[in-house]
C-alpha cells in the first residue's frame, strides 16, 4: 500500500489531469470546525441522540415547539461554526481552476464562506427561513432571535404564520441543488473528489456512479472505497492544503 506522500501525488496528478472535477462533501469535513458528526461510529449524532425521529417535516407541522426545541440549539451551533482548513484548501482548488465546484451534504454555509463560489446545497442551507404560508423568506438570524426570545415556533413578520429553517428534513425531497448538479454530472465528470462523506446517505451518495475516477478523504469506510482509485482516512484539514501544495507544484 503506497505511503500517504505518494497518495497525495497521486491525487495532485489526478486533479491536474482532470477536465471538469468536482467535490462532494459531507459532515466529516466539518467536524474540524466543531460541527457534531452524524454517523460516526458510537458517537454521531443519528446515534446518540433522537434527533431523526424529530428532524421531520410531520414533527414540524404538528408538533413545531418539540421540534424547534430540538433542532434550534444544533443549527445554531451551525451557524457560529468557522471554516476551517479543508474548507480553505477547496476553495483554493476551485480558484485554480482544478474543480468545478463543490457539492455538499452540509447546510453550515462554511464553503461559500471559505470562498468558494459554485457550491450545490443538496439538503439545503441556513442563511434563510420561510413562512410555510405566504413562502416570505427571512434571515436565519431572525428565526434565531425569536427562538431565543421565547416565539416558539418563530412567526412570518408578514402573515403571522410559522417561519420554517430552509433545510431539507427527513422524509423531503432534496433541494433543487440536488437536480441542477446531477444533469450537469450527467454531462461529464472526469473525477469526483470525496471529502468527509460516509456514502450512504442517498440519493446524494450515488452521485459519485457518474465520475470516471473518485477520491475519497474520509476517517471511516465507506460503500464506494473499493471502487476508489485513492482511499485516504485522515483528517481532511491535514490531507487537503499537501494537496493543494502538490498541485501547485506541478502546475507550471
Amino acid at each position: 500500500m503506497p505511503g500517504l506522500e505518494a497518495q497525495i501525488q497521486e491525487i495532485a496528478g489526478l486533479l491536474t489531469k482532470a477536465r471538469t472535477a468536482f467535490a462532494l462533501t459531507g459532515a466529516g469535513i466539518s467536524t474540524e470546525s466543531g460541527i457534531p458528526d452524524f454517523r460516526s461510529p458510537g458517537k454521531g449524532l443519528w446515534v446518540s441522540t433522537q434527533l431523526m425521529d424529530v428532524l421531520t417535516s410531520e414533527v414540524l407541522q404538528n408538533e413545531p415547539e418539540r421540534f424547534y426545541k430540538a433542532a434550534m440549539p444544533l443549527l445554531a451551533e451551525f451557524a457560529a461554526a468557522e471554516p476551517n482548513p479543508a474548507h480553505r484548501a477547496l476553495a483554493e482548488l476551485e480558484r485554480l481552476g482544478h474543480i468545478y465546484g463543490i457539492i455538499t451534504q452540509n447546510i453550515d454555509g462554511l464553503h461559500q464562506r471559505a470562498g468558494s463560489q459554485r457550491v450545490w446545497e443538496v439538503h439545503g442551507h441556513l442563511r434563510t427561513g420561510s413562512c410555510v404560508c405566504c413562502g416570505r423568506k427571512q434571515p436565519f438570524a431572525r428565526l434565531q432571535k425569536s427562538y431565543e426570545e421565547g416565539e416558539i415556533p418563530p412567526r412570518c413578520p408578514a402573515c403571522g404564520h410559522m417561519l420554517r429553517p430552509d433545510v431539507v428534513m427527513f422524509n423531503e425531497p432534496l433541494a433543487r441543488d440536488f437536480f441542477d448538479v446531477h444533469d450537469l454530472l450527467y454531462g461529464g465528470c472526469d473525477l469526483m473528489l470525496v471529502v468527509g462523506s460516509s456514502l450512504t446517505v442517498y440519493p446524494a451518495a450515488g452521485l459519485v456512479t457518474l465520475a470516471r475516477d473518485l477520491v475519497i478523504i474520509n476517517l471511516q469506510p465507506t460503500p464506494y472505497d473499493e471502487q476508489a482509485r485513492v482511499v485516504i482516512r485522515e483528517k481532511a484539514g491535514e490531507v487537503l492544503p499537501k494537496i493543494v501544495a502538490a498541485v501547485r507544484d506541478m502546475s507550471p
